[in-house]
């Protein structure tokens, strides 16, 4: 009898919370069948079962586990204070994943884009195309899903990863507030139908071009890899809006649909109709725009080079013998089967510039001038020469590194990967940090005396114009006597300037010169390589 209480009395605990248990899935059911009532409770086949109040409040949905988390735009590093934004690849309501695109941005130095830390559901865009978004300010907000299994903070940083694919972003085409002359049947195909996505893949400065154009790049047609929309492709686009012959010219009213068009503008009157029988005149519209990350740094930078006084200097160099060992150098290389074919003038340039600031390494140092203390030069062993290029977003200065232990095929083959990299758009911070002297090639585009301006963490800049074929004075001996007789060279103009704070005008004249000795004479350049 012992043994029998014993034992109903270890088995009474267990009955109880069988009990609970059943009472739990019980509330459940009535719970779900008050919502959902099941296909035998409907046709009444099933009575319902009662529960208290208190049970059902119980019961919690999974509402309450999800967050609304401010994403905020990281340090891209240097310094970065704001960045543009390029393009958006998200929009409220899209679902997006932990390593996910959110959107692009550009700097005054690089193009970065933005990647979701979470996984969850877009909620709301702080920025529009074009707009200026500061660093450690939300630009997006993300509703996730149970923040406390994720590990969310109330507040995110955003995931910055370099790209060389930068897209481009639409322009924004608010409604006109006077009625704008517009060119019949003038709006194009839309390309963007041809597309895999809503997306319109081109670099920062294609997207610069056509908004200046007043073009939406979802009316061009890509000839790049992957549909990507090129400048050429942007300019052929205006040039046939511009040349296409239009019979008659409407006028769009203000205030109407959203739907992109072409403006005219005075240059783009239909060929063979005279401009004094016009029946209307076609003009465009002044426009205010934002400067772009690259001008913003370039406005800062040279308003700050006007408290330099500069030193220039300008000297010509024959480059006739240069010329012929290029040719025999370039022969050599088309006959090897290694990625550099050819070589420009650039790298005979750059070499030159190191071997001669190994001589005056006062015309690599830097001026550190601090607030209450006297100032000092700074005197850098690595030649980190500058090379100005001419890219479609603007002027950037990517830099060669330690050009003092490089070849003429080393700094030619670099010199080739950052052009590369900078008509694409992919010229990184790495590449424009450290310079410590610059040459800008602007022969390339023309003009034959310049005047470069500095930059403050330099003291000399060179630039060097277009080469000429021009008459000059020759001395040969005849019949033992010399004579004099005008001959053709190859004419170059080199332009210095340098800091004439620290630098005096007979150092930098010797050291121009021996630049030229430099380039007059391989031979001299090719033993002084170490």
């Amino acid at each position: 009898m012992f043994a029998i209480l014993t034992a109903a009395k270890r088995a009474a605990p267990v009955a109880a919370s069988s009990v609970r248990a059943l009472t739990r899935v019980s509330a459940v059911r009535t719970y779900s069948s008050r919502i959902l009532p099941t296909a035998a409770g409907a046709s009444g086949g099933h009575s319902k079962l009662t529960v208290s109040s208190d049970t059902c409040r119980e019961l919690q949905t999974s509402a309450t586990l999800h967050s609304i988390i401010p994403y905020k735009l990281a340090d891209i590093g240097e310094g970065i204070t704001e960045c543009e934004i390029i393009q958006w690849y998200v929009k409220p309501g899209d679902k997006v994943s932990q390593f996910d695109k959110i959107c692009e941005v550009a700097s005054d130095k690089a193009t970065v884009e933005i990647t979701s830390r979470y996984d969850g559901v877009i909620r709301k865009l702080h920025y529009q195309d074009n707009d200026i978004a500061l660093v450690g300010k939300p630009i997006v907000d993300i509703e996730i899903d149970n923040p406390g299994m994720t590990g969310a903070e109330p507040a995110a940083d955003s995931v910055a990863v370099p790209t060389s694919n930068p897209a481009q972003a639409l322009p924004n085409n608010d409604a006109a507030t006077e009625p704008t002359v517009v060119l019949a049947d003038s709006v194009p195909k839309n390309f963007a139908v041809d597309r895999t996505s809503d997306v319109v893949y081109a670099t920062p400065a294609v997207r610069r071009v056509a908004r200046e154009n007043n073009v939406d790049l979802h009316y061009v047609a890509g000839s790049g890899k992957g549909g990507r929309v090129l400048k050429e492709d942007v300019l052929r686009f205006v040039e046939l809006q511009k040349s296409s012959t239009v019979p008659n010219v409407t006028v769009q009213e203000p205030n109407t649909a959203d739907q992109p068009f072409v403006q005219a503008n005075a240059s783009s009157t239909a060929p063979g109709i005279s401009l004094s029988s016009a029946s209307a005149v076609i003009t465009g519209e002044d426009q205010l725009v934002s400067l772009s990350p690259i001008q913003r740094a370039m406005f800062k930078s040279m308003t700050d080079s006007l408290a330099i006084p500069h030193f220039r200097f300008k000297d010509e160099i024959e480059l006739d013998v240069l010329m012929q060992a290029r040719q025999r150098i370039n022969k050599y290389l088309a006959e090897q089967s290694g990625e550099l074919t050819k070589m420009t003038y650039m790298p005979f340039f750059v070499k030159a510039a190191s071997l001669a600031l190994t001589k005056y390494p006062i015309l690599n140092a830097r001026v550190v001038a601090e607030a209450g203390t006297p100032p000092k030069l700074q005197f850098r062993a690595s030649h980190n020469i500058g090379v100005a290029m001419d890219t479609p977003g603007g002027l950037i200065v990517p830099n060669i590194k330690n050009v003092q232990t490089k070849s003429l095929m080393d700094i030619a083959t670099e010199l080739g990967a950052l052009a590369q990299r900078g008509r694409s758009g992919a010229i990184g911070s790495a590449d424009l940090r450290g310079g410590t002297f610059t040459l800008s090639n602007v022969g390339m585009i023309g003009g034959t005396y310049l005047s470069p301006v500095l930059v403050d963490s330099e003291v000399c800049i060179g630039a060097v114009g277009k080469v000429q074929r021009l008459p000059r004075f020759e001395t040969v001996e005849i019949d033992s006597r010399p004579v004099e007789r005008v001959v053709p060279r190859h004419i170059l103009v080199t332009s210095w300037s340098a800091d004439h704070r620290v630098v005096d005008g007979a150092t930098m004249a010797r050291f121009a010169v021996l630049y030229k000795q430099l380039l007059e004479y391989p031979e001299i350049m090719l033993a002084n390589m170490k």
